[in-house]
């Protein structure tokens, strides 16, 4: 009775070992178990290590179509090449690619007609209510004198911004008297909120055309429809970049 009694605490802890040594080599030859709550997924290397291979993640197009829609263009109406740049008035690239990217866009191929640059707006929500403010205040101008006013007006916001949200140094009716306008049509245009639909449809196709940013640049061919089947360019580039791109459709 004595034997009995005492192998009873053994072979139970022996018998403990063995399940123990069994469910840890049995988990050691599950793959991807160090990955589960990684968010990656776990293969099996051929020494028996796990390795991870990233999630894929969506990646912007580099061309895509959009239409030149009924926007405000600058240059030769004519011009094989048109460029369309999403822009908001409270970005400071956008602010930084007009004074240096833009201007010599501008001399080297809209002033040589080469060249026709629309323009679309894409406020950008944390520079709201601003930046959409500015953006309605450019079409009412545009209203009064067509696009040749509208992007006088254009090119002032963007003189007088203080970028971030923070507006304009200069009242947006100020500036409307500074380039000629009629005050009293000007400030009823703003009271109206006559543009609000007209920046919400830019907002809605700049969307639609994967703007990743502010500026966004569509580069392409121009077309009698005004659809341009376009290479997208995001972001304050160099003038050296965007350049090799319009000479490759000038080319065509």
């Amino acid at each position: 009775m004595g034997l009995n009694n005492a192998g009873v605490p053994v072979s139970i802890v022996i018998a403990g070992l063995m399940v123990s040594l069994g469910l840890y080599f049995g988990l050691q030859g599950i793959s991807g178990t160090g990955n589960v709550f990684s968010g990656q997924t776990g293969t099996v290397g051929t020494t028996g290590s796990v390795t991870s291979t990233p999630i894929p993640q969506p990646t912007q197009p580099s061309t895509t179509t959009i239409s030149v829609d009924d926007d405000p263009v600058i240059g030769n109406p004519d011009a094989p090449v048109t460029v369309i740049v999403f822009t908001d008035y409270e970005c400071p690239f956008c602010q930084k690619s007009f004074n240096k990217m833009e201007s010599e866009l501008m001399t080297n191929y809209v002033d040589t007609g080469q060249v026709k640059m629309v323009v679309r707006d894409f406020p950008l929500s944390f520079h709201e209510p601003k930046a959409t403010e500015e953006a309605v205040a450019a079409n009412c101008s545009r209203e009064q004198g067509g696009d040749a006013v509208y992007f006088k007006y254009h090119d002032k916001l963007f003189e007088y911004t203080l970028s971030n949200g923070a507006g304009t140094s200069k009242p947006l009716s100020d500036i409307a008297v500074e380039i000629g306008l009629d005050k009293a049509k000007f400030d009823n245009c703003i009271a109206n909120n006559d543009y609000a639909t007209e920046v919400q449809k830019d907002i809605s196709d700049g969307n639609a055309a994967f703007v990743g940013g502010t500026p966004t640049y569509y580069v392409g061919k121009s077309t009698a429809d005004g659809m341009i089947d376009a290479q997208i360019i995001v972001g304050a580039v160099p003038y050296e970049s965007i350049k090799p791109v319009i000479e490759s459709y000038l080319a065509n």
